[in-house]
């Protein structure tokens, strides 16, 4: 299989669908792999270092799109970039269709087959492919609310970990997956007081084990959320419903309730966000401000760490990537974790969170994976 690796052209967007050693693996396997020249120079993979690995470095992205049977990336396609897609073509990346019914037309008239990493699952239905990029944003997530507070950035001048005579900033965390879990480290490393809420027992069962009662563990009702939010120097969201939008857990009301300065980090915008306020904003605008409360809403968070992030992505996907490059879309057929990734298939919606977000709306029918890869 002749597999393509487009740059990405994404607001600051500098990860890459395969690294070089990614690229090496393919060619073991007895693929062929196409890089667009400069790809990857960003984070330090040069196009000698493709080329050593095996494959062609060529200069555009329409050489690419135009002769891959199988593209690889790693943020949804842009609208020009989805007009290149075609039918009996495989794109193998992120999608986050639920919120963006542009994207999900644009698939669904190039007729190409979308395999979206963010809901590949396991064998104990976690989502591989998504767990590295969420273990980094929840990790940047605190990065980028301590930086916010700063009083010249527009936050309320508190320090997360306080001083000696001063009591600690207060974080909120509102999901407690593989996201929230994360930013508590972090926020407890910093020496923050760390509230998580979670609608799971079990859940809260096990994040009290981990941190040893160095954080709080609330089960998450519309009364928790009220009283923390109104206490929190940040909040950060980190909700999922896989490959559905996000619930909307923090009203705009809450907000008003705030404190001024106070800090909202929405890991969630790229399902649509979890606060009612949130917009996706980019790595060269990441911030806005309603009620005066400071709005993060970054939509590729780990693309400001595209190194580690592109190297943890890849980790990730390969074996799938591989398993898809050596079998086709035959591969999903004994693979239903792998099938679960199917989002998009010869113009139908094959995910069901999808179609029910937006099936109607775009009046594209629902059919079952299974059944469509054999269509």
């Amino acid at each position: 299989m002749l597999i393509g690796v487009p740059k990405e052209i994404k607001n600051h967007e500098y990860r890459i669908g395969l690294t070089p050693a990614a690229v090496r693996e393919y060619i073991a396997h007895g693929h062929q792999v196409m890089v667009q020249r400069d790809g990857g120079v960003a984070i330090g993979f040069t196009n000698e270092d493709y080329e050593a690995a095996g494959a062609r470095i060529v200069d555009t992205p329409e050489e690419i799109f135009a002769s891959a049977d199988m593209i690889v990336k790693v943020k949804e396609p842009q609208p020009g970039e989805c007009k290149q897609l075609r039918e009996g073509q495989i794109l193998y990346t992120y999608l986050h269709l639920a919120p963006d019914p542009e994207q999900t037309r644009l698939l669904a008239e190039a007729g190409v087959s979308a395999i979206a990493y963010e809901t590949v699952t396991d064998n104990r239905g976690g989502l591989p492919l998504l767990a590295p990029m969420s273990e980094v944003a929840g990790r940047m997530a605190i990065q980028a609310g301590a930086h916010n507070l700063e009083k010249a950035h527009g936050g309320s001048g508190t320090l997360l970990g306080g001083v000696p005579g001063v009591a600690p900033g207060k974080v909120l965390v509102i999901g407690g997956g593989v996201v929230g879990t994360q930013a508590a480290k972090m926020a407890v490393g910093l020496g923050a007081d760390v509230t998580i809420l979670d609608r799971s027992l079990p859940r809260l069962r096990e994040l009290d084990d981990i941190f040893m009662g160095r954080v709080k563990t609330v089960y998450s009702t519309v009364d928790a959320i009220d009283a923390y939010s109104r206490e929190a120097d940040l909040v950060v969201g980190a909700v999922l419903i896989p490959g559905a939008a996000a619930p909307k857990l923090l009203t705009r009301e809450h907000i008003k309730n705030m404190k001024p300065g106070s800090v909202l980090v929405d890991v969630a915008i790229d399902q649509g966000g979890c606060f009612e306020t949130s917009k996706a904003t980019t790595h060269q605008d990441p911030t806005y401000v309603v009620d005066d409360v400071v709005h993060y809403c970054v939509a590729n968070m780990p693309g400001g760490v595209a190194r580690t992030s592109t190297i943890a992505l890849n980790n990730a996907t390969l074996p799938y990537g591989i398993a898809l490059a050596n079998k086709g879309l035959a591969a999903m057929e004994s693979d239903a974790n792998l099938r679960n990734g199917l989002n998009m298939h010869k113009g139908y919606i094959t995910y069901k969170a999808v179609h029910d977000d937006l099936g109607k709306q775009l009046g594209l029918d629902y059919l079952e994976p299974l059944s469509a890869i054999k269509l």
